[in-house]
């Protein structure tokens, strides 16, 4: 497909932790006319735009009527603009964000053949106990943990129930980690706790488990980098492949493993306790995650993570979050 060098591409969460990395894919892949939807408000997450190349930033009020005057303009939508608070408790507040405003969206998009890459998550599937399969057919059988989960899922389900999975594209990001993540404060990677903690008390806490099948610190995710999640975006974007797909690695690394990677990059010595749950995570949390790839990488014609873990991590911790430079 392509994109069309001379027409808008259209970030919403443009400003946030996977909107600006794939603002800077696209900088790097030589697209510049993108216009960022994001409400910066009064908090940090306008340092992700610097060193950014785009047009326009418009607050989330703004989009539909500068969509109605220049849709003829606009080439494709990347919408990763949502509430990504997995402990949100205000239902209306999530409906109205993550559902509610991507219907709009995506019925635009659609309505007019622009190209329309959206956001969805790993949370869309629950415990994991039936899996991790991006198949259309078992979208109803999902069972969400949490109202951000089920927030996204809706979506998902709505696209399926009006024939548009079809015409667009969907990403179930898995545990997504890396530069650019500051703003998020609880809900950023762990990694941004760890490093701090090991620097000043030269130490990491985890979770002790909540589920006999599990030992202490061995609940697995699918941690993908952000640079490798950024890339599958913007190749989605470019490319014309429709439907549900999942974005990790395909390899769960227990949270012990990914503490030692910490330790390992700011060359420390290991030392991990274990603490209790929060409450508010009690049967809310994911114990293991690991993204079914096929589909992903059949459309890709490639694996997904273009570095290991450690090596992610080691890029994440001294070029990054050492010194907070953006990415």
């Amino acid at each position: 497909m392509g994109l069309v060098d001379k027409k808008y591409i259209l970030v919403t969460g443009g400003a946030g932790f996977i909107g600006s990395s794939v603002v800077k894919e696209l900088n790097k892949r030589g697209h510049t006319k993108i216009v960022i939807v994001d409400d910066l408000g009064t908090g940090p997450k306008w340092r992700n735009l610097i060193q950014k190349q785009y047009c326009d930033v418009l607050y989330k009020s703004m989009l539909f009527p500068w969509l109605e005057n220049h849709y003829v303009e606009v080439d494709s939508i990347v919408h990763l603009g949502a509430c990504s608070n997995t402990v949100e408790k205000d239902a209306n507040y999530l409906l109205e964000n993550n559902y509610r405003f991507s219907r709009i969206l995506a019925e635009f998009a659609v309505s007019r053949s622009l190209r329309f890459v959206y956001a969805s998550s790993a949370a869309t599937y629950g415990d994991g106990n039936d899996g991790f399969l991006d198949d259309h057919a078992l979208l109803e059988t999902l069972k969400p943990l949490n109202m951000y989960g089920y927030s996204k899922h809706m979506f998902d389900l709505w696209l399926k129930q009006e024939g548009l999975l079809t015409k667009v594209a969907g990403l179930k990001y898995f545990n997504v980690f890396g530069p650019n993540e500051w703003h998020k404060e609880r809900m950023a990677s762990a990694i941004v706790r760890m490093v701090p903690e090991v620097l000043d008390k030269g130490k990491i806490q985890l979770f002790r488990s909540n589920c006999k099948e599990y030992a202490d610190g061995e609940q697995a995710r699918d941690f993908i980098y952000v640079k490798d999640a950024a890339e599958v975006t913007c190749d989605f974007l470019e490319g014309d492949s429709t439907g549900i797909f999942n974005v990790g690695t395909g390899q769960a690394v227990s949270w012990n493993r990914l503490a030692r990677a910490v330790f390992k990059a700011l060359k420390k010595p290991e030392k991990i306790e274990y603490i209790d749950m929060p409450s508010d995570l009690a049967g809310k949390y994911q114990n293991f995650t690991q993204a079914d790839t096929t589909k992903t990488e059949k459309f890709l014609k490639r694996k997904i993570p273009r570095h290991s873990l450690e090596d992610s991590v080691t890029d994440y911790v001294t070029n990054h979050l050492i010194g907070e430079k953006r990415w």
